[in-house]
């Protein structure tokens, strides 16, 4: 489902995600940035179906204290009836600083530390944590804080969690930590290399990456649509330097391409940052063509280690196409 763009209604991917669940999908994901949040939509979501399984991918972890995602994520496993999926993730620098005003300090010992929390509260254990990013009860206060347990009881204690991570050690952790994976920019052919061993997380533990899908005759035409978001992501999500999706296509083996990306869209060239996108590129991260072309390429993604694919399009028939040859 992503997040509403400006300008729309996240009205829009919630009819999608109906759709979804009438052709047999198992879960439906709502993502936040600086727009539309995620909780609210699912909220609604759930509301209006009785099947799909309402997954975060993301809720922000600077935008919320690990003791409200716990209350969050127990209501709406509550409220769902079991069907909640916890996806988490850091996001970066610009927003984490730029919107949340938050350090951005060292993510991978904050995930840590965040999921142990909330892990205890969902259990309804009386949390007591004081680490290097979150004391709990706060221990220069008032004095006046005091330890304390979730007061509603949570329908399980065990809602899945899933963390969005881009680097090697990263993603080691979360197969560590978590209960599942949430890759961006998934290349069948190049994840082993690019994330590290993904054969190597525990049974059960699973990986669901995202794929962009163009159902088209025009296959050119339909690379040319998906151009401009790679260029905002590999081009504009992050500085010169410290960009995690312009360094994971870097280690996809397009240097080049992600550096004249960059360079052409932080100096305001958007449009020229677009067509610098390689085909091949697209071809490897997005599903795009007519259906046989789809079948065929899905292959592919089965071999690769995923586990699950989350389906990522703004067209009823690419979810029907999907269904019929994946369902």
């Amino acid at each position: 489902m992503g997040y509403a763009p400006p300008g729309t209604s996240p009205l829009e991917p919630i009819a999608m995600a109906q759709e979804a669940e009438r052709l047999g999908y198992d879960s439906a994901w709502a993502a936040e940035a600086w727009g539309t949040d995620c909780v609210t939509v699912l909220s609604w979501l759930g509301a209006t179906t009785e099947r799909i399984k309402l997954g975060s991918a993301i809720m922000q972890i600077p935008g919320r204290t690990p003791s409200n995602t716990a209350m969050t994520a127990a209501t709406l496993d509550l409220l769902s009836g079991g069907r909640f999926l916890l996806g988490l993730g850091t996001s970066g620098p610009q927003v984490v600083e730029g919107w949340h005003g938050e350090a951005w300090g060292k993510p991978l010992e904050k995930t840590r530390e965040y999921v142990e929390i909330v892990r205890a509260a969902l259990r309804r254990e009386t949390v007591e944590h004081h680490g290097a990013h979150y004391d709990i009860p706060l221990s220069n206060g008032t004095g006046l804080g005091k330890p304390l347990k979730l007061m509603a009881r949570p329908l399980r204690a065990d809602i899945p969690i899933y963390l969005a991570v881009m680097g090697p050690k990263a993603v080691a952790q979360a197969f560590e930590i978590a209960d599942g994976w949430l890759p961006i920019f998934w290349s069948p052919e190049k994840a082993r290399r690019a994330f590290g061993d993904v054969a190597g997380a525990r049974e059960g533990f699973d990986i669901a990456a995202t794929a962009p899908v163009i159902l088209i005759d025009d296959v050119e035409a339909g690379r040319e649509f998906l151009k401009p978001y790679y260029a905002l992501y590999i081009g504009g999500m992050g500085a010169r330097g410290q960009n995690f999706y312009n360094d994971l296509v870097c280690r996809y083996g397009f240097e080049d391409a992600a550096r004249e990306i960059q360079d052409l869209y932080l100096d305001g060239h958007k449009r020229d940052a677009a067509a610098a996108v390689p085909d091949a590129f697209v071809d490897e991260v997005a599903l795009v063509g007519p259906k046989e072309r789809l079948a065929e390429r899905l292959d592919a993604w089965r071999e690769s280690g995923a586990t699950s694919l989350l389906v990522s399009t703004q067209q009823p028939e690419a979810l029907q196409a999907l269904a019929e040859i994946a369902l």
